[in-house]
């Protein structure tokens, strides 16, 4: 299902495809360059990286699911990294929601996830950056493959692994029993489960215990006598405290 684009250089994968989608680009395009010279995280972070250091990509899905259920397409991408780096060098990183992979404490991939209106209905633009060689300049706790591996894996051995298991991944929310195991894997595979967190939103911070995921990926974080459901947000795992 998968059509590659591959660029030496471009300003950001993301924004590329983001347009392509916007026009018609069909579900499985995918966007991969060497190099970035606006690559962006989360909160319009800049993500810096030197060619050749890390795989850049982008991949378009447009998955069966409500605009509140997309969380479920980013973890689809986040499980398929985790997978894929499993297997070809056996690094095994925890998830923290809702949008890195983590060693440890220190960051190993990033994804940015951004929903895109097109005339078919939603679509879903998720970027992932993983740190191969160096562990970039962005984030002074990042780690790379190299320095937990001990072995060097080229952007496109990972891009062409991620991508076999992003897609069984991304074929089983295509009904209900299959989107079901894909949340269980993806509560098995969050680290910020059973911690406490601090959760910045657009407008107020809330610290409590994530104790969840539900139907749709949303973290669910036990705020003192309340339940609250998060579906966006800058999540900070409060060191040193578990449930």
């Amino acid at each position: 299902m998968w059509r590659i684009e591959h660029f030496d250089q471009i300003d950001s994968t993301n924004t590329w495809l983001g347009e392509k989608a916007r026009h018609g680009a069909a579900e499985g395009t995918v966007a991969y360059a060497d190099f970035q010279t606006a690559g962006r995280g989360r909160l319009d972070r800049v993500w810096e990286a030197t060619p050749g250091s890390s795989l850049l990509c982008s991949i378009l899905l447009r998955p069966p699911l409500g605009e509140g259920e997309l969380q479920l397409a980013v973890a689809c991408v986040a499980l398929g990294a985790r997978a894929a780096l499993v297997r070809l060098c056996g690094v095994r990183p925890d998830l923290k929601w809702p949008n890195d992979l983590m060693v440890g404490e220190k960051k190993l991939a990033g994804l940015l996830a951004e929903v895109v209106v097109t005339s078919d209905g939603f679509a879903m633009v998720v970027g992932l950056g993983v740190n191969l060689k160096s562990s970039g300049s962005s984030d002074e706790r990042a780690t790379n493959v190299l320095a937990e591996a001990g072995v060097t894996i080229t952007p496109r051995a990972l891009l062409d692994i991620l991508l076999e298991e992003v897609e069984w991944r991304r074929r089983a929310l295509e009904n209900g029993e299959g989107t079901m195991r894909l949340r269980e894997e993806y509560e098995r595979s969050l680290a910020t489960l059973g911690r406490v967190v601090r959760v910045q939103t657009h407008d107020d911070v809330f610290v409590g215990e994530a104790i969840g995921v539900d139907h749709a990926g949303r973290l669910v974080v036990q705020v003192g006598a309340t339940r609250r459901t998060f579906d966006a947000g800058d999540v900070v795992h409060v060191r040193g405290e578990t449930s």
